[in-house]
C-alpha cells in the first residue's frame, strides 16, 4: 500500500478536488463538513463550559464542584420528600407512634405500613430477597414460616434494625463453625455426620455410610447451637435441620462444604440508613408476607 500526494486534483467522477491522500488507487475527496453542522459543534463546546460553570460537574479529591446554582438532586428529592411527608401528615404521625401489634390490629395503619414497606423493600431488600421476597441461594426467604433469628414482629424489627455479623454491636452474632478447615473433623467424620443431618429431614444418605457415628459427631459437635432435637436456636441463628428448607442447599455436597468451610452471611444494619417508622413499616410488611410468627 502506498500514500502518494496528488493535492489539487479534481476528481473526474465527482468533479470534486481531492485532499491528496490515495491508498490502493482509492482517493480521498476533500468534502468538509457542512458549516453550519460546525457551528452546532462549537455551540455545544461553549454550552458544556457554560454547564461546567453553572451546575455541578467535575469530581474533586474530596467531594465536586458545586456551580454557581448550587444545584442538587439530591436536595431537590429531600424537598419533595418533604412534601409528601406533609401530606401524609396525621397518617405517618399514627403510624410513628403505634406499636408494632397495634399497626397490624387496625386494618388503616395495616394498609399504610405495608403500601410503604413494600416500596421501601423494592429500593432496599429485594436487591438480596428478591423483589417477592423469595430469597435466594444464601439469601433468606421471607414467605416461608423458617427464621434464622426468629420471626416475631419484634424480632424482624431487631434484625432490620441490627443486621446479622454487620459489624452493628446490637446486631446478631454466631457463624456456623468451619469444622474441616479447624481439624475439628475428618473428612470421613464431615461425610458422616452430612449424611447423619440429611437423614434427620428425611432425605437420602449414601450407602455404606455409618450414620450411627454421624449422630454421635452430631452429638459431640453440633447440638450446642442446633439443639438435641436439631431445631435450631434463633439466638444464635442456628437453622432447623429437620426442615427442607436450605439456605445454601441441602444436597450431600453442599453440606459437606458447609460442614468444612463454616457459614457467616451478612445482613446489614438499617438503623441510620432509614428513619425508625420506615423500619417500623417494613418490618410490619415482611411480617405480613404470610411466614411471620
Amino acid at each position: 500500500m502506498a500514500d502518494h500526494a496528488h493535492h489539487g486534483e479534481i476528481d473526474k467522477v465527482t468533479g470534486t478536488a481531492t485532499t491528496g491522500h490515495e491508498w490502493d488507487g482509492i482517493q480521498e475527496l476533500n468534502t468538509p463538513l457542512p458549516r453550519w453542522w460546525i457551528w452546532t459543534f462549537y455551540a455545544t463546546i461553549i454550552w458544556s463550559i457554560g454547564y461546567f460553570i453553572v451546575y455541578p460537574a467535575w469530581p474533586l479529591m474530596n467531594g465536586y464542584t458545586r456551580g454557581l446554582f448550587g444545584y442538587s438532586s439530591r436536595a431537590e428529592l429531600d424537598v419533595d420528600l418533604a412534601k409528601l411527608n406533609q401530606v401524609r401528615g396525621e397518617k405517618m404521625q399514627a403510624l410513628a407512634t403505634a406499636s408494632l401489634e397495634e399497626i397490624e390490629k387496625n386494618p388503616a395503619l395495616l394498609a399504610l405500613a405495608r403500601a410503604k414497606g413494600k416500596v421501601v423493600f423494592g429500593d432496599n431488600c429485594a436487591p438480596c430477597h428478591g423483589s417477592g421476597a423469595a430469597g435466594g441461594k444464601g439469601f433468606p426467604n421471607l414467605n416461608d414460616d423458617d427464621w434464622l433469628w426468629g420471626g416475631s414482629l419484634e424480632q424482624i424489627e431487631k434484625t432490620i434494625k441490627y443486621g446479622a455479623r454487620s459489624g452493628n454491636d446490637e446486631g446478631h452474632m454466631g457463624n456456623m463453625l468451619a469444622f474441616g478447615k479447624d481439624g475439628t473433623l475428618t473428612k470421613d467424620q464431615i461425610v458422616q455426620v452430612a449424611n447423619f443431618v440429611r437423614s434427620l429431614s428425611g432425605q437420602s444418605t449414601r450407602p455404606g455410610v455409618d450414620l450411627a457415628a454421624g449422630k454421635q459427631i452430631f452429638a459431640e459437635n453440633c447440638v450446642a447451637c442446633h439443639g438435641e432435637d436439631a431445631k435450631g436456636n434463633p439466638e444464635l441463628g442456628a437453622p432447623n435441620l429437620t426442615d427442607k428448607i436450605w439456605l445454601y442447599g441441602g444436597d450431600e455436597a453442599t453440606i459437606i462444604e458447609t460442614i468444612t468451610n463454616g457459614r457467616g452471611g451478612v445482613m446489614p444494619a438499617w438503623i441510620g440508613r432509614l428513619d425508625p417508622t420506615t423500619i417500623k413499616a417494613m418490618a410490619v410488611y415482611v411480617h405480613s408476607l404470610g411466614g411471620g410468627k
